[in-house]
């Protein structure tokens, strides 16, 4: 279906808000967000998730919702219009918009000195290279304690990832890192906690 009809059903009421998460993903993170303060979505597309995040994330939070979102052939980006709206139904802390790449957006993290955050779901660029950016860019700027989760790092009954450039720097990389513990798994999502000290 083209965007823009989605749109137009979307509109209508006809058409649900898209997203690539499972429900027991969707529930899995929230588990994790519950009751944070400082949070990020990497790859906010049509907000479902996003949603999910901001109703369960404490009252005083901030959740920063980064995507680019390229604009189409109408110069307008419909799944940014999408996201707004579904996330803004919800009436929960603060939610920044950040339209930039997830390794942009950590950079501009850093270079305002913003403080740590305490939970971050990754699910924007799933390449190798993708991947890569987000991971060095956002794991250094969460606090001993907080959450990574990222989606679309192993295969699930549904999805056969194992090639996939995601599930490879996730196998290469993300496991082995010392700084952080894998405390989490459910269908393609992986949730790493960053040790303590």
């Amino acid at each position: 279906m083209r965007v823009s009809t989605h749109f137009a059903l979307w509109m209508a009421g006809m058409a649900q808000a898209e997203t690539q998460t499972t429900a027991g993903e969707r529930a899995c993170l929230a588990r994790y967000a519950a009751g944070r303060q400082r949070l990020v979505e990497i790859g906010v597309w049509h907000g479902v998730t996003t949603r999910v995040l901001r109703a369960v994330m404490d009252p005083s939070a901030t959740l920063w919702a980064v995507d680019p979102y390229p604009v189409g052939r109408l110069r307008v980006s419909f799944q940014q219009l999408i996201a707004h709206r579904e996330v803004g139904s919800v009436n929960n802390g603060r939610v920044d918009w950040v339209r930039a790449t997830g390794a942009d957006a950590a950079r501009q993290h850093r270079e305002r000195g913003l403080p740590a955050v305490d939970f971050v779901f990754i699910d924007g660029d799933h390449t190798y290279e993708g991947l890569q950016g987000d991971w060095t860019g956002w794991s250094p700027l969460v606090a001993p304690g907080a959450i990574i989760a990222l989606h679309d790092t192993h295969s699930s009954p549904s999805r056969p990832l194992n090639t996939a450039g995601s599930a490879r720097y996730t196998r290469d990389v993300i496991l082995h890192d010392p700084a952080f513990e894998c405390v989490d798994t459910h269908d393609s999502l992986t949730v790493m906690r960053r040790r303590e000290g």
